[in-house]
Formats: C-alpha cells, sequence, structure tokens
C-alpha cells in the first residue's frame, strides 16, 4: 500500500469537516436547550417576587383604642401621611370611646372580611384583642401594634410594636413629681383604666419613682379615671379628700389629666398641689403655661402613626422589620415648652 493511498481525498476532508460542525452544533444547542430547561423556575420567579412585594394600592386598616382624644387624632395624622408617601390606602376606624372593647373587636372582624392587607391597631385591652389578632393572622393579614402593648411576642404573633417606652416615660413623670415634691410629702396616682397596657406601664413606672423616696407616702395609687375627662373629674372629685392632704399628683394619659385639672379647678387646688400630667391637648398646653399643670409627659403620636404604617409596609413588601420601635417621649415644663423642638410635639 503506498503513502499516498493512506491520506484521505480533499472530498473525504470536507465530509469529516461537516461532521464535525454538526456535531458542534448539535452540541451546543443541547447545552442551551439544557440552560432554557433549567432557567425558567428562577426567572419567572423574579417577576412574581417583585409583584408580591409591590403594595402601591393596598389597602391598611387602622384601629384607634378611641377617636375623640387629641392624640389620636395626631396618630391619624401620622398614619395618613405615611400612606400618601407610600401609595397605600388608610382606612382609619376606631370607637367612640377608649372602654368599649366589644366595638374595636368588631371593627378587626370587620377589617378580616372586608380582606384588607394589613391592620394597625392600638389594642384597648392587652388580652381582649388577642384572639382577634390571631385571627387576622390565620388569613394571612398582618398586624403592627401602636401605642398599647398586646399578650404575645412582637415579631411572632404580631408584626411589630411601634410605641412609646410606657414605663420609662411613667417614671420620668414620677421622679420629676417627686423632685417638684422636694422628695417627700403625700402624693396621689389617679389611673386609668383596667386593661389599657401603656397607661398602666406609666401608672406603674411613676409609683415606683415615687416610691423610691423613702419620704413620700402614697395615698392612693389604685383609683380608676375610666374612659372620658368627664369620668375623670369625677372619679378625682370623689378622692379629693385625698388629694387635699396630696403635695404632688401623677395622672397618665390626656383624659385623666383634664379630668384632674377640672377636679383641681373646682376645688380651688389648681396650681397648689404639683401635678405632673401625661400627652398634650390645648386644654392641658393652656393649663401648663399658666402654672395650673407643673409638667407633662408629652409623647410623639404622628411619629407612631408613621411608623406603624411604614413597619406595616415594610413587612409586607418582605423588608426586615425591628420587632419593637421606640417613637420617644419628653418632660414638658413652662421653661421649655416654647423650645421648637417641643413646641411643635405641643401643636
Amino acid at each position: 500500500m503506498s503513502t499516498r493511498a493512506l491520506r484521505p481525498s480533499g472530498l473525504e476532508l470536507w465530509g469529516r469537516a461537516l461532521s464535525w460542525a454538526a456535531l458542534t452544533a448539535l452540541l451546543m444547542v443541547t447545552a442551551a436547550a439544557s440552560r432554557a430547561v433549567a432557567q425558567p423556575a428562577s426567572v419567572a420567579s423574579k417577576p412574581s417576587e417583585s409583584a408580591s412585594k409591590s403594595t402601591d394600592g393596598m389597602k391598611i386598616a387602622v384601629i384607634p383604642k378611641g377617636t375623640t382624644h387629641v392624640f389620636w387624632k395626631s396618630v391619624e395624622k401620622g398614619a395618613k401621611m405615611a400612606g400618601e408617601e407610600l401609595k397605600v390606602e388608610i382606612v382609619w376606624k376606631g370607637p367612640v370611646k377608649e372602654n368599649d372593647r366589644a366595638q374595636q373587636i368588631q371593627l378587626v372582624q370587620q377589617f378580616i372580611t372586608a380582606g384588607v392587607k394589613g391592620i394597625v391597631l392600638a389594642p384597648l385591652d392587652h388580652q381582649a384583642l388577642v384572639t382577634p389578632v390571631k385571627e387576622a393572622r390565620a388569613k394571612g393579614i398582618a398586624v403592627v401594634g401602636i401605642d398599647s402593648a398586646l399578650d404575645g411576642e412582637a415579631g411572632k404573633e404580631f408584626v411589630s410594636f411601634v410605641a412609646t417606652d410606657s414605663a420609662a416615660a411613667g417614671k420620668m413623670g414620677g421622679h420629676h413629681l417627686a423632685s417638684l415634691m422636694g422628695g417627700k410629702g403625700n402624693a396621689v396616682v389617679l389611673r386609668y383604666l383596667v386593661g389599657s397596657a401603656s397607661t398602666d406601664s406609666r401608672e406603674n413606672g411613676a409609683v415606683s419613682a415615687l416610691q423610691g423616696n423613702a419620704r413620700i407616702t402614697m395615698l392612693s395609687d389604685n383609683r380608676y379615671a375610666g374612659a372620658t375627662p368627664g369620668e375623670a373629674k369625677t372619679a378625682a372629685m370623689n378622692m379629693m379628700d385625698q388629694v387635699k392632704k396630696a403635695q404632688g399628683v401623677f395622672c397618665p394619659n390626656e383624659s385623666s389629666t383634664l379630668g384632674m385639672l377640672l377636679a383641681l379647678r373646682e376645688s380651688g387646688l389648681a396650681g397648689k398641689v404639683k401635678f405632673v400630667g401625661f400627652d398634650s391637648s390645648p386644654p392641658l398646653v393652656a393649663a401648663l403655661k399658666a402654672g395650673e399643670i407643673d409638667a407633662l409627659v408629652v409623647q410623639d403620636p404622628v411619629r407612631m402613626g408613621r411608623m406603624g404604617v411604614e413597619s406595616l409596609v415594610k413587612h409586607l413588601r418582605g423588608e426586615k422589620v425591628e420587632a419593637s420601635v421606640d417613637t420617644g417621649a419628653v418632660l414638658v415644663t413652662k421653661a421649655n415648652m416654647d423650645e421648637p423642638e417641643i413646641k411643635q410635639l405641643l401643636e
């Protein structure tokens, strides 16, 4: 056999090249097809993730403890500001009076039935609202608590708790009252409502601060004001014999503070007994300026409403949310009430 006979012809070389090209093309097509099969799940999930994180136009219910106090009108302002900025629809609805547990429970259930995407709730009872919140969770409706605590763990039973550190705020007021009393004398604390976790913490904080002074005696810390200023005034008048013996008085919220103020005025004691209240409203600010109230512990309700909605929307977008958010409180006196940072909290 000659050497020449072992060499492939030009036609054979061309055929082999064509075969290799076809094989290469086939492998490339197979690999591409394999990638195409593997990709759709992840590619398709991206638009769906993005869509699930969009909250534009979502309806969110905000349910306060009540709707008459100035405090709640400020919370509403903050919630609606956040709603506009985040492009979600805010539905604001709450009981008229802050002791109407049945109505607040009914509102939560109504919003569950309506299919809102989330609820921002200020529970007026730390136990009574636990079951309605569980029902909301079971329906896939996220809940953020504001202002007053709910039994259960924030971050698990509900998304987050956005509020003043009530115990610390109560202690702040109690320490200031003790200072005004010179660390001695008799003190009275008029509580708000049974079951209200936020005010309960404030009251206990104030009592603890006052009792930290060996020469201060608690004449009364177990009487409740009721839900309205009128009820609070009646409660204060009913304990006026003790108030007359006291050098200092503490009240834990807007309505109890106003009711006590009215009772002190009627009894001729306004401005004569040291008085530390909680929250602000035009009548309370006027009384502070007139010297009838010595100090107010003031929260930031606008910020609370705003951050409650913001926390819920972040959660609905799949973003990380802090389990607990402290919205802060400050001690306001006649001496600092005109400072810009304080003044805006009083408006």
